[in-house]
């Protein structure tokens, strides 16, 4: 088996936040043998994606952040995106990352569709409303796995508003002791 390596994709607009909190317990349930790259998405801002598909343009080479969330997103055997529900689906930063994806599968010398198959993608994510409201989210996340042929890993979805509610949120916090083991 080839060592696995997990990417975690932070899209919060707040720093240290619940959901990040989340992720990072279940992160420590992880084999020590197993790498780790967490990326806040604030840090490496991406320019305005403009779909350029019908124009009869080329995508241009990835560079700066861009080149960097690629390299990471193709080097991982697992990939978690780690957004808070806003309005019923990711932040705005991680659809924008997603958004990126769609110039990447451009891309002959990329080969990104080919490239994700068969990796594993993950989603964490804490909102304040019932469970239930994370449903669109989810849906977004489950189909970029089925559309790239990815394994579907599963989704962490907690309750906590106020950074640290989620720690309150007893049944999340011991799915989160077993969640990678999927």
């Amino acid at each position: 088996m080839s060592e696995r390596k997990f990417l975690f994709v932070l899209g919060s607009a707040r720093r240290d936040g619940n959901t990040e909190k989340l992720a990072r317990e279940a992160a420590l349930q992880l084999p020590n043998d197993v790498r780790q790259e967490w990326l806040h998405l604030d840090d490496l801002p991406l320019p305005p994606f403009a779909d350029i598909r019908h124009a009869g343009l080329d995508y241009p080479e990835p560079e700066g952040n861009a080149k960097v969330l690629l390299d990471a997103t193709l080097s991982a055997t697992d990939l978690v995106i780690a957004s808070p529900v806003y309005w019923y689906s990711v932040s705005a930063t991680t659809k924008l990352y997603l958004d990126h994806w769609t110039a990447w599968m451009e891309r002959d010398d990329i080969d990104f569709k080919r490239h994700m198959a068969g990796k594993t993608l993950w989603g964490v994510s804490v909102l304040a409303e019932p469970r239930k409201m994370a449903d669109p989210l989810v849906g977004v996340l489950r189909q970029t796995a089925s559309y790239l042929h990815m394994r579907w890993g599963g989704m962490l979805v907690g309750i906590g508003s106020r950074p640290g509610r989620v720690e309150a949120d007893t049944e999340v916090m011991t799915q989160a002791k077993t969640f990678f083991a999927a």
